[in-house]
């Protein structure tokens, strides 16, 4: 598929690159990589469970919170959706669909991101309420439960509910994966248009009913034009759509149809389709970064973006996390919930936080958005709901949410990484391996810790040029008139300012140094 910014040239394909090429059209790259990442989950829950309980001599209180959620937003930086990809949640939910029936369709109330969005905000809850971050035991408890509910719910209902419905890390990775500079996407629309297997969506079978000398006979694939789904005629589910006899190669279990498919929203980078593809015709492509928020076609498996306010939430609810969250790090959140508890004469810490959270991630996002969005309508003389109007621009506001949650986790991981070279080796020597523990203290920096507040900067910064440009771009997109576009797009551009100007504030704050034994 040729990005609209580069006609006529094929974009460069990570498929095709020497050495990851390979290794990423190897049939068993992925368990490969959910088998190392189940390997550390499970160190991790059993340090959490058995070993000490103070956090930054437990490797459940050091890897979950500064390394892993460093790694992934440079993940999604640098590649794309890289930890759903190597899951390790999803090696038991295998074992799930093998043994238990996986039959039942996933109900049709839910079919949105309206659970998904309140698990977020439960979680963001939860651990400050809880103190994940400073408890090895809670945290091991936090992955158990993880596993747990993929094995049950994708063991009894079709295709990746879990991930696609409920998941709060993966609606995490699926939001913010927009701003990748990469996408699973076709080579060659004309390839899709003549192929009569659509095996990207049902599965790839050595033998199934009406085969010929050809292959299987087509599945006729209509698109549901209220869900903008894919949908295989007869009910079937995608990802296997005959059933297990005979299939060789699950399809997509996301029900994102390949030829309609767009950018990397509710893709887990799981490469099915690429495996599935009889004519090699899938790749992971080389595009401009946060592109596809500009763009509102319909999208398989989900329709347009602007006609979701399911998704709009769940985007903007992750924009605001990223300030909400930051600000529970810092000085003055203490002085306000002291403050928030004396004035409302509520003397438990877990009913504060959830006011603090509920007016921080639903109350003041609410006005502030809804806020810009008659701005906007005012300005440009829109005929278009409130609704349709955040559900449309709200969108521009993601890579600016990014860039803080980059500036916030590469803060812990650069100033706090080298922590775990001491706890490892002190790790080993508690399991009778030679070598001695080294010492425990220190913030154990990657770098300089000069260099550190000038990328937070550099990140934050990025994510509000990316946010203006993109901004603009919808703008120009659903206005008629350069100029109409340009006041339509002024109350974003200022609400984008401003919180770039918090997330300025928040980052000069003393900040505490979850994971290790220092603070700066």
């Amino acid at each position: 598929m040729t990005p609209p910014d580069r006609p006529g040239r094929p974009p460069l394909d990570l498929l095709r690159a020497p050495i990851l090429g390979p290794f990423l059209r190897w049939r068993h790259a992925r368990t490969v990589l959910q088998s190392i990442f189940l390997g550390l989950a499970i160190l991790i829950i059993l340090d959490g469970l058995f070993g000490p309980q103070l956090a930054p001599l437990n490797l459940a209180g050091v890897l979950p919170w500064v390394h892993w959620r460093g790694f992934v937003v440079l993940a999604l930086l640098v590649i794309g959706n890289l930890f759903c990809m190597a899951c390790p949640f999803m090696l038991p939910r295998r074992l799930a669909k093998r043994f238990l029936p996986a039959s039942r369709s996933w109900p049709r109330v839910l079919r949105s991101k309206w659970a998904a969005v309140a698990l977020l905000l439960l979680f963001f809850w939860a651990y400050e309420a809880f103190n994940l971050w400073a408890s090895p035991w809670l945290t091991a408890w936090v992955a158990l439960s993880y596993f747990i509910l993929a094995f049950v719910i994708d063991g009894f209902f079709k295709g990746a509910s879990f991930c696609k419905h409920l998941c709060p890390i993966g609606q995490f990775h699926f939001v913010n994966g927009m701003i990748s500079p990469t996408e699973v996407a076709v080579r060659d629309p004309e390839v899709c248009e003549r192929c009569r297997t659509k095996d990207c969506i049902r599965g790839r079978y050595a033998a199934s009913p009406g085969a010929s000398a050809e292959g299987p006979e087509p599945l006729p694939i209509r698109m549901d034009r209220k869900e903008g789904v894919a949908v295989l005629e007869g009910g079937a589910a995608p990802g296997r759509a005959l059933g297990r006899r005979g299939l060789v190669q699950g399809g997509c279990e996301l029900a994102l149809f390949q030829p309609r498919k767009e950018g990397n929203l509710d893709c887990t980078f799981c490469l099915e389709c690429i495996h599935a593809c009889p004519h090699d015709n899938v790749g992971i492509l080389v595009r401009s970064p946060a592109a596809e928020l500009e763009r509102d076609p319909v999208r398989s498996g989900i329709g347009r973006i602007s006609r979701r306010p399911d998704f709009a939430a769940l985007a903007l609810l992750l924009v605001f996390a990223a300030f909400v969250n930051a600000f529970g790090m810092v000085e003055p959140v203490f002085a306000l919930q002291s403050w928030m508890a004396s004035t409302l004469g509520i003397p438990w810490e877990s009913v504060t936080l959830a006011l603090f959270f509920g007016i921080g991630l639903v109350v003041v996002p609410f006005g502030l958005v809804g806020a810009t969005a008659a701005a906007s309508r005012r300005l440009s003389g829109g005929g278009d709901s409130l609704s349709r109007r955040i559900s449309t621009y709200g969108w521009a506001l993601v890579p600016l949410g990014f860039g803080m949650w980059a500036a916030h986790y590469l803060f812990h991981l650069l100033i706090g990484g080298l922590t775990l070279v001491p706890l490892v080796q002190e790790y080993l020597a508690d399991l009778g391996f030679s070598g001695g523990p080294a010492p425990r203290s220190g913030t154990g920096a990657v770098v300089p810790e000069s260099w550190i507040f000038p990328v937070e900067i550099l990140l934050l910064q990025g994510g509000l040029f990316l946010s203006l440009i993109v901004g603009y771009r919808i703008a120009r997109r659903e206005e008629s008139a350069p100029r109409t576009a340009g006041l339509a797009f002024l109350p974003w551009a200022v609400l984008a300012t401003l919180l770039t100007g918090l997330g300025i504030w928040l980052l000069v704050q003393p900040m505490e140094m979850r994971g290790t034994f220092q603070a700066i």
